[in-house]
């Protein structure tokens, strides 16, 4: 098979990823590319540990002069988000990803990319491989399941790491660097179902909304993009005060920790009332052009007559409960940061809403850099769900990474950024999760940074890298580790 990537700078870096956009890697599909790795380093010759959360550790000693420096671990994650436009036809468990270079981008055709954090992995498996590099001794860490509640570091067992210095490669913005993150927790809610016979008269109606942005629910919950998950539900209780209607379905979004692009409704109305569903449908596009015709230009709305077969509608007592939850849920931006303007402290994102036979889910990720703030929100959900008959689950529960204000490795990245760009890198914290602060718990004195490359769009089909920045950080991060002596 002919590599698109074959003329790009890094070559083995460019190399290794093209590999892996071959690989299923989904969260919860790791076993090949987990596989992978441990095949990569035997092949190397290199010390292999693989867990049975499918974790991969590769440890490699020091170069010459570098014997008895201290032990560097470079991290990152090995499963990406799986998101692809509804009109894109791609199997996530066995396709490769269709990767296109577009001038200094790599992109794809209607799909998630997988730079989060496939560069990570690239960038650790061309260091590991080549002779020629000087650097202390190495033990990379590759986890699972990241994007769904970091579940692969949480699992990995600290004693089989000697490194007390951490570099995490999970940064989307050259020349930033991170030394703080929040902490979060998944809630799922449910609601149980009642089921009413259709009546025959009625004819079936298709709702979908499509256009929106989405995006990473942490690192861009703070640009007000539309929720698709949301705004179905304001659409719909919208048409259930201008004409009667049942509602039989709803569905929107895929994953909980990105914002929901896609939302589709299924709902049934008498032949008599179908000219107002239209007219109460025709208002929504001037009102989303209104609210949202700067943030997310592309948002629509449409309504079709549906050939879907069917035999039920839910009750008008359970409708009203979705409807009441999808107006009423805590969603976005809750709280920002005194200490440090810009940053969100505090938010949520209802990801997920979908059906099962007796249940309706609604899934939402919650995220906080003060653990106070995230028990509120917990409360806050249940409740709510409380009063609506259903229940919550909480699972993934993962701590924040706090600031410490004296870092040996951030004292060194901040020096040889300025030596080679000539100006200071800026420290930051973000409201989007790492695994540093699972790190932090699990390895006592551990001295955590992060950074990488740009990319933009990451968690949704629009993601895109930069292929000069992945060059550059490349040899930032090979002059990072020839200071650690």
């Amino acid at each position: 098979m002919e590599y698109i990537l074959k003329d790009l700078e890094p070559k083995r870096v460019f190399y290794y990823f093209e590999e892996i956009t071959r690989i299923p890697r989904g969260s919860g599909n790791e076993k090949k590319i987990s596989d992978y790795l441990v095949a990569f380093g035997k092949k190397n010759n290199l010390e292999v540990i693989q867990d049975k959360a499918l974790n991969v550790i590769i440890k490699k000693p020091g170069t010459i002069g570098y014997e008895k420096a201290p032990t560097v671990i470079l991290q990152g994650h090995m499963d990406m988000v799986c998101e692809k436009n509804q009109d894109t036809s791609h199997d996530f468990e066995k396709d490769p990803i269709p990767i296109v270079v577009d001038g200094d981008f790599i992109k794809t055709k209607g799909t998630t990319l997988g730079a989060d954090n496939g560069i990570a992995i690239a960038y650790i498996l061309a260091l590991l491989e080549q002779k020629d590099i000087s650097h202390p001794p190495l033990e990379a860490v590759l986890t699972t399941d990241e994007e769904v509640g970091m579940k692969g570091a949480i699992a990995l067992d600290g004693t089989l790491l000697e490194g007390r210095i951490l570099i995490n490669i999970d940064t989307e913005k050259e020349g930033e660097i991170l030394a703080s993150c929040a902490g979060g927790v998944r809630a799922m809610a449910k609601i149980p179902l009642k089921k009413e016979e259709m009546p025959n008269t009625n004819h079936l109606y298709h709702l979908f909304l499509r256009g929106l942005k989405g995006g990473h629910s942490g690192g861009e919950i703070h640009l007000g993009r539309g929720n698709a998950n949301l705004l179905m539900g304001r659409i719909l209780y919208y048409i259930s005060q201008e004409v009667p209607y049942d509602l039989i379905s709803i569905k929107g979004g895929s994953k909980d920790n990105a914002i929901p692009r896609e939302s589709d409704a299924w709902i049934s109305i008498s032949t008599k009332d179908e000219e107002k569903l239209k007219k109460s449908i025709e208002k929504w596009p001037q009102i989303l052009e209104q609210e949202y015709g700067l943030i997310d230009p592309s948002v629509q709305i449409h309504i079709q007559k549906s050939s879907k077969e069917n035999k039920y509608i839910l009750s008008e007592d359970t409708k009203e409960k979705i409807l009441t939850a999808l107006l009423t849920i805590p969603n976005g931006v809750q709280t920002m940061s005194v200490q440090m303007p810009g940053l969100v402290q505090s938010s949520l994102n209802l990801g997920i809403v979908s059906m099962e036979e007796e249940n309706i889910i609604f899934i939402s990720a919650l995220r906080s850099s003060v653990k106070t703030l995230k028990t509120h929100m917990e409360n806050q959900i249940t409740l709510l769900f409380s009063q609506l008959g259903g229940s919550v689950d909480f699972y993934s529960d993962y701590p924040a990474w706090e600031y410490q204000a004296h870092s040996p490795i951030r004292e060194i990245f901040q020096k040889v950024y300025k030596e080679m760009y000539h100006k200071e890198p800026q420290v930051r914290a973000i409201h989007a999760g790492l695994e540093c602060g699972i790190f932090a718990e699990k390895l006592e004195g551990v001295d955590l940074i992060s950074f990488g490359p740009n990319m933009w769009d990451v968690h949704t089909p629009d993601e895109h890298v930069s292929i000069s920045s992945v060059e550059r950080m490349w040899h930032y991060l090979l002059a990072v580790l020839r200071e650690i002596k």
